[in-house]
């Protein structure tokens, strides 16, 4: 499937006024269900599904997880079954119908229970006809696909922003820019509390890290977690800007972002590159949360 992502300037008064150059790589707009880093982390596990001759896949979310959603619909897209162990008890909401669509089955496992996630695989019979997929596609099938983004470019930056939660797509940059022989700087926000494993997780794939920098306090309270600052900055920007963010995972980067610039972190004329993960259904969770026009 072609991959249409590409690199926009974004205009901001916060830009100019302090002289630097922020562009944004689109990969929302790779897909409106497999979106972002998701298609990039799905790609190749999903090659080696079929190349295994796997007729099913199985992963596992939250209930509002977008990769539960992506491999819902890259499943139905690719001819395979999907399975998605779901964290928490029985609900419906969007996400899920949308997964039921596009004919995943869901299981719903206890909190507890979603701890040991070997243990949930193993509990299915005829397991060899079965793919797995780690949680939010971490693995290192999902670095190759998430290093390609810096062979899209079409040019070099100064400094790349992303988002992390497992710290997958930030070592597949991270590897992606040494590839290159860049001397970019890889800034990565951690979106959840006590960010500092991310750092090893990354390690553990191999990537280099020293031109890697950890942003640790914009978690906003933890994962899914929002504050009222979180929230009108969303609300400010993408009405601003006529770019959608959500408040888990892009909105924390670009609020990073903002208070970096603003604080005169940068120095002028740096050129750099916020990378749009896509996960926009994720809005869907805190749309009530948003103050009424």
């Amino acid at each position: 499937m072609h991959i249409y992502s590409p690199e926009q300037k974004v205009e901001h008064p916060l830009y100019k006024q302090h002289r630097v150059e922020v562009f944004m790589k689109r990969d929302d707009m790779i897909h409106p269900f497999i979106s972002g880093n998701k298609w990039r982390k799905l790609k190749y596990n999903l090659q080696k599904a079929q190349q295994e001759n796997k007729k099913i896949v199985v992963t596992l979310g939250g209930a509002w997880s977008n990769h539960l959603l992506a491999t819902a619909c890259a499943g139905a897209t690719f001819n395979l079954k999907t399975i998605g162990f779901v964290r928490g008890e029985e609900v419906r909401n969007p996400v899920l119908d949308m997964c039921r669509l596009f004919g995943m089955k869901l299981l719903f496992v206890s909190r507890e229970e979603y701890k040991d996630k070997d243990a949930l695989f193993y509990q299915l019979e005829n397991k060899d006809d079965y793919f797995f997929i780690n949680e939010g596609g971490s693995g290192l099938e999902a670095t190759w696909g998430c290093k390609e983004l810096i062979s899209e470019l079409k040019q070099e930056y100064d400094h790349i922003f992303c988002a992390a939660g497992t710290g997958t797509t930030a070592a597949g940059i991270a590897i992606g820019i040494n590839d290159h022989k860049w001397k970019t700087l890889l800034h990565v926000v951690p979106v959840l509390k006590n960010g500092e494993f991310i750092l090893d997780e990354i390690k553990k794939f191999n990537a280099p890290t020293d031109q890697t920098i950890l942003h640790l306090d914009y978690h906003f309270g933890g994962y899914a977690k929002t504050k009222p600052d979180l929230l009108a900055f969303v609300q400010e920007f993408v009405a601003s800007t006529g770019i959608m963010i959500e408040p888990t995972y892009t909105g924390k980067v670009a609020y990073a972002l903002h208070d970096l610039i603003k604080k005169g972190y940068f120095t002028e004329n740096s050129r750099i590159l916020f990378i749009h993960t896509g996960g926009l259904t994720g809005l869907l969770g805190h749309l009530d949360k948003f103050k009424k026009g």
